[in-house]
């Protein structure tokens, strides 16, 4: 019904607030962490397997404990914590990767012979990052903002489920899997809602990546 679409609305909006606070964490820190790795050849070697073994921790197992976690070690915020930032820290944990792996491969894409000429004009290490390596990166961290965008809203929705958080399709599906037996229909839209709002995360990316791109082939002609 018009009144259920409003519902699932309404909690769409929610989950979408803590995806986008957790997705854009992840870029922040995922991109700063691919920038420092890419600096020094021991770092990288030595922090990348950990990095990769981070995302072996069952997110389910480990939901609870940050929201628990969140609310007791908060406490000299000047605003109460809420768990719905609980779960955007939950979403911020699936974003990152991506963007640390595959921006600090496009980080290293660059030529041995532009790196070289960016060598014999002295430019410091920002420079070279800053007009060689970010900009030869972009299609690789494109590619994973496509995969971070729709990790964010499954790190949300799971983060509902497990946190207990009061809002969001997360909290949505589980209530209507409870009353399954009575409304059917409404878990199913409630899994039609998710999905299409991790398809329209993913669109938004596209459409992003093409205006960028397409402005950088623009400037290239």
């Amino acid at each position: 019904t018009q009144t259920y679409a409003r519902i699932l609305l309404g909690e769409g909006l929610f989950t979408l607030r803590e995806a986008a606070v957790g997705f854009v964490a992840g870029v922040i820190i995922g991109l700063a962490l691919a920038m420092v790795l890419v600096r020094s050849r021991w770092l990288d070697r030595g922090v990348v397997p950990y990095i990769i073994a981070s995302q072996t921790v069952p997110l389910i197992a480990i939901a609870p404990i940050i929201v628990i976690w969140g609310r007791t070690n908060f406490d000299f915020l000047p605003w109460d914590w809420q768990d719905w930032m609980s779960v955007s820290i939950i979403a911020t944990y699936l974003t990152f990767f991506p963007v640390a792996i595959n921006g600090l491969r496009g980080l290293k894409s660059p030529a041995p012979a532009d790196l070289e000429l960016m060598e014999s004009y002295a430019a410091s290490w920002s420079q070279t990052m800053w007009r060689l390596r970010l900009p030869a990166a972009v299609p690789y961290l494109f590619a994973a903002f496509k995969i971070a965008a729709t990790a964010s809203i499954v790190g949300a929705i799971v983060g509902e489920i497990s946190a207990g958080v009061s809002g969001g399709l997360g909290r949505r599906l589980l209530n209507e899997a409870f009353n399954y037996t009575t409304g059917p229909d409404r878990l199913y839209a409630s899994v039609i809602g998710a999905a299409v709002l991790g398809i329209a995360v993913f669109l938004f990316v596209v459409a992003a990546e093409r205006m960028v791109l397409g402005q950088q082939h623009r400037e290239a002609i």
